[in-house]
């Protein structure tokens, strides 16, 4: 069954399972209300574990980087309700919709978006972002079902919020401009602040 998504997901590549709960936290009460924790980072599933238990009910709580269907139990397994990908993968997209997962598989062109849609994807992710360019997603929202909403992912920060969102982008993941490894729950707390405030305003 498919849920909504929130309009901006935190990317937190590189988290370790010790530091979950308190960068969630953050970024929680901040008003993000989704986390992406990708498989390439230490331990995920463990991190993801701890996340949705603690955050399932009031967070949309997914994996990134997922790149192969097996991979995609282990999600569901440890309480994961959302698999992100940053390629199309038919039989990932198809396990995740079998499992009752949402499934946000990444794109770059017309033919990946629509064999993506084609398996049953609803959201899509345009990966890298930045390498695309809000003109890339203008041409490409001509053709594509309105029914299907595109999330902006890669390179996308505060300064280009704005933008994307006038060139029909629906969301956004975002990545070091609210988590990079190392960094503590307040300045998370305050980046995630300064997003939201670039989100509204946009």
């Amino acid at each position: 069954m498919s849920i909504e998504l929130p309009p901006l997901f935190a990317i937190l590549r590189g988290i370790r399972p010790a530091e979950i709960l308190d960068i969630a936290g953050a970024l929680i009460e901040a008003g993000v209300r989704g986390i992406e924790i990708p498989l390439n980072s230490p331990t995920p599933f463990e991190s993801l574990h701890r996340l949705a238990k603690e955050h399932g009910s009031h967070c949309v709580c997914g994996a990134g980087t997922v790149v192969h269907a097996s991979d995609v139990d282990r999600v569901k397994d440890a309480g994961g309700s959302l698999i992100v990908a940053p390629n199309v993968d038919v039989t990932v997209i198809e396990r995740a919709l079998h499992l009752g997962l949402t499934v946000m598989p990444g794109f770059a062109t017309a033919t990946e978006a629509f064999t993506a849609i084609g398996a049953g994807a609803r959201f899509l992710k345009l990966f890298p972002a930045a390498t695309y360019g809000v003109g890339h997603l203008t041409a490409l929202r001509a053709v594509l079902p309105r029914t299907v909403k595109v999330f902006a992912v890669g390179g996308v920060g505060p300064q280009t919020i704005s933008s994307w969102r006038q060139a029909g982008v629906d969301g956004f993941g975002i990545g070091g401009d609210l988590y990079r490894v190392g960094q503590s729950a307040a300045d998370v707390a305050r980046q995630a602040r300064a997003l939201l405030a670039a989100y509204d305003n946009a």
